[in-house]
């Protein structure tokens, strides 16, 4: 019966041998090993096409549940009322089982039959119950939202009659998409006549009856995005009129006000923005976004009370932690006391240690000072001789210097002699005059090559004689470091000993000044031995000569 009735009520064409073959018979009755849902799923609920009645549907569904959970207690509703607030229950509730409506919908429905009501809402009244809610409950089901509204707490004063319209007015909007209805006057398409009718606006669709009882059905507006709506002026005495202009045909109608004409155009052209939007039914739009409210607002406590656990178990965690570090910094203490005790003790013995080492270091002390006293007075002995040998190395550059300029203007005579020799062969006509005068020319020259001979001999002799003080001075110099590496080996030792001392013996460091030995190049070498200068310095003193020779020349 129950699967019959299902079928009949869902449009769904009956299958009574797949539900006999479904429920089998034996000897001990009906046997089904897969339940009622698995046929009730595949055979009925899998072929529903959507073409169905949805308020019989409902109403069939509450035929089986009400006289089993509907409340014994007489009601200020009707049982008529109590099955819209049972189908507004279905709509408004959470999608998950068991089936509950949230306080927060719970105010949306209160608020809704209290505007139809036209009463004035009571927000403290509802606070103080929805604080009661939920100290007990996460919400109501149908049954208890049902006694909620039965019993007239939320509308006192009220008759039984003006709660029953603002129920079936509340229902109209949310279940059946209401969005508008009334009476108003319609023009006709042949008779051009005026007839009353009750106008019923859905999302898509203006319907128009011949009473609000919705029996007799007169006709339908079909509404999509290329309908529109405009306001006419008054004509053949007919006022408050408007245009609805649909494609294949348009629609005169007159309110019975101004206002009524004003709401009713507002409302149908937003029903056409809907449409041309694709958007859902404005109740439908807004409970959806209170759901997506309460889920956020869900999503953001479920994450604030992890991070509370969180917290609670690294609190937990830090107690535990500062216990064991309690009990660590006892048992420290307890060590620290003995401890101190036995540096108490050894500070007294260090300190006796401390001040016989200190004297011990004292006498150390000053008898480095006076050996630093004596090797800085050798020191400055030494520094004054470096800086007389450096005296006399520069003298003798300078004499270094004088010879190779004497070599260079022997060169240029040379030079100067074979170029006379090639015009004696050009010039055979003069060779007498110009050969005495080469004689005299050579015989000078001779002259001079002499002497610079004989002064270059003196200098090699006086550089022989330098170069062998230079070697015994580096001797002295290499004694000298020798000693200076062992003062200083005993300066770092006592440095360690006393820090006042180290400053001191830093301060006589900073007076010695270490003599490098000379550049490792490689020396020319002459006809009468090693040269005294590098080849830089020829290649210079060569420049110079040629400049001198053009400025003559």
């Amino acid at each position: 019966v129950l699967s019959h009735n299902l079928c009949t009520v869902l449009n769904v064409p009956h299958d009574p041998v797949a539900l006999e073959e479904h429920f089998r018979d034996d000897d001990e009755g009906p046997v089904s090993n897969q339940g009622y849902m698995p046929y009730l799923n595949k055979f009925i609920l899998e072929k529903i096409q959507g073409n169905f009645d949805k308020v019989e549907f409902n109403r069939m569904c509450w035929t089986l549940c009400a006289k089993k959970n509907l409340s014994k207690s007489p009601l200020l509703i009707s049982d008529e009322d109590a099955f819209k607030v049972w189908v507004i229950f279905n709509f408004l509730s959470e999608d998950k089982y068991p089936l509950i409506i949230v306080p927060e919908e719970i105010e949306y429905l209160l608020k809704k039959l209290t505007e139809a009501m036209g009463a004035g809402w009571q927000q403290e009244q509802f606070d103080h119950y929805k604080i009661a809610l939920n100290t007990s409950r996460e919400g109501l089901s149908a049954w208890e939202l049902i006694d909620l509204i039965g019993s007239g707490q939320f509308s006192k004063g009220m008759d039984r009659q003006t709660v029953s319209m603002a129920i079936n007015e509340v229902f109209n909007e949310l279940i059946l998409d209401v969005l508008k209805q009334g009476y108003m006057l319609k023009k006709g398409h042949k008779r051009k006549n005026w007839t009353e009718r009750w106008f019923v606006l859905k999302p898509n669709i203006i319907s128009y009856y011949v009473s609000e009882d919705l029996k007799d059905k007169k006709g339908d507006i079909i509404l999509d995005g290329n309908c529109c709506v405009e306001a006419l002026p008054d004509k053949d005495g007919k006022k408050c009129l408007f245009l609805i202009k649909c494609l294949d045909k348009s629609f005169e109608i007159s309110a019975s006000d101004k206002k009524k004409k004003q709401e009713w155009i507002q409302a149908i052209q937003t029903t056409v923005n809907l449409l041309r939007a694709g958007s859902p039914p404005p109740h439908k739009e807004a409970r959806q976004k209170r759901k997506e409210l309460r889920q956020k607002l869900l999503a953001e406590q479920e994450e604030l009370e992890r991070q509370m656990k969180e917290l609670q178990t690294a609190n937990e965690n830090k107690q535990k932690e500062l216990e064991t570090v309690r009990k660590q910094l006892e048992a420290a203490a307890a060590r620290a006391a003995e401890e101190e005790k036995k540096r108490l003790q050894t500070q007294v013995e260090l300190q006796d240690r401390f001040s016989l080492e200190l004297e011990r270091e004292k006498m150390v002390r000053q008898k480095m000072e006076e050996q630093v006293a004596q090797k800085s007075s050798e020191l400055e002995q030494y520094l004054q001789r470096v800086r007389e040998l450096e005296e006399m190395y520069k003298q003798l550059q300078d004499a270094l210097e004088d010879e190779k300029q004497a070599r260079q203007d022997e060169e240029t005579v040379r030079k100067l002699q074979a170029r006379l020799l090639e015009e004696e062969s050009a010039k055979r006509a003069e060779l007498e005059k110009w050969h005495l005068q080469q004689q005299q020319t050579i015989q000078m020259t001779e002259a001079e090559k002499q002497e610079l001979e004989n002064q270059r001999m003196i200098k090699e002799q006086a550089l022989q004689v330098a170069m062998q003080q230079l070697e015994q001075l580096e001797l002295e110099r290499k004694e000298a470091l020798e000693q200076y590496e062992e003062v200083k080996k005993k300066l770092e030792t006592a440095a360690n000993n006393t820090k006042s001392w180290k400053d001191k013996v830093a301060h006589h460091e900073g007076l010695i000044r270490l003599i490098e030995p000379g550049s490792k190049n490689p020396h020319l070498i002459t006809n009468w031995g090693p040269a005294a200068f590098t080849e830089a310095e020829l290649e210079q003193r060569q420049k110079s000569w040629k400049g001198k020779k053009a400025t003559s020349e």
